[in-house]
């Protein structure tokens, strides 16, 4: 069943716009990361939670959304996530906040797949300008945002080819296909 779950969370960058998302799903999410190990069980991570069409349209143009689709800008309006979580780290807990936010958005988005719904993760920021728009106080760094909503493409895992290529693609129906390496090539003897 975990295996399933995380076969189906893949990063989604295309959703149903129009599906709307509840704050208490939001709330539902972060309970998840609070309750998802820390290092030195510091806790330093802080969320600023977005599901307001306004307020996610002042989050969206300061993501970069796929590296390796350079012709695409990103999700159009329409196909746009109907929620975000932005990830922070509250420098006066902490400097170091290690792997914590990447346990904290594994443990969401895991959450997130749960409830049909699907994401990304974000970290190609334009950080201060998203800083000026969402007022966020200097003491806190932004580490991640979480793009969410009902995801409205098809996403496949498949082997990596013969060449060894691991960049994702879409194809000519906008499936996208992300190569993943074998088992037996990452365990090392």
């Amino acid at each position: 069943m975990l295996k399933d779950m995380i076969i189906k969370n893949r990063s989604y960058r295309r959703f149903y716009q129009e599906f709307l998302i509840e704050r208490e799903v939001l709330e539902t999410l972060v309970d998840y990361a609070r309750l998802s190990a820390s290092a030195g069980n510091m806790q330093p991570l802080k969320y600023m939670l977005s599901c307001d069409v306004q307020k996610n349209a002042l989050i969206f143009p300061h993501l970069a959304w796929a590296g390796y689709l350079q012709d695409w800008p990103g999700p159009v309006e329409g196909e746009r996530p109907s929620a975000y979580i932005v990830m922070l780290g509250d420098t006066t807990i902490s400097k170091n906040f290690w792997c914590d936010h990447g346990v904290a958005a594994q443990s969401i988005l895991l959450g997130a797949t749960e409830n049909g719904l699907g994401g990304c993760i974000i970290g190609s920021i334009q950080k201060e300008g998203l800083r000026n728009v969402l007022n966020i106080p200097g003491e806190y760094e932004i580490l991640l945002v979480l793009a969410l909503g009902k995801p409205k493409e098809k996403v496949l895992i498949e082997p990596v080819g013969s060449d060894g290529d691991i960049k994702y693609w879409r194809d000519k129906e906008m499936i996208h296909h992300v190569p993943k390496r074998a088992l037996v090539e990452i365990i090392i003897p």
